[in-house]
């Protein structure tokens, strides 16, 4: 039966070979072939869960680099001149 499709699948031009590859899906049936609904998708806590991820990154990150800056003053590796806020 594979074989029977073989032609007609190289004779498709390329772009609609991917387009009905991808478009194909599947669905999950009973035993007597009944199509099941869609499971419905949970966020864990969607905007809010995304809002607190953002301010904790952004929060760890400004107190990694606070420390980091006071430890190259203290150790003369970088120290700002007041040349530089010409």
């Amino acid at each position: 039966m594979a074989a029977n499709r073989l032609p007609k699948l190289l004779s498709l031009p390329t772009t609609n070979l991917v387009r009905n590859i991808i478009s194909r899906r599947s669905v999950v049936t009973t035993e007597t072939g009944a199509v099941l609904e869609a499971p419905q998708k949970k966020g864990i806590l969607g905007f809010a869960g995304a809002a607190f991820a953002v301010t904790t990154g952004i929060t760890i990150g400004s107190l990694i680099s606070k420390d980091v800056a006071s430890f190259l003053e203290e150790n003369d590796l970088f120290v700002p001149s007041d040349d530089d806020d010409d």
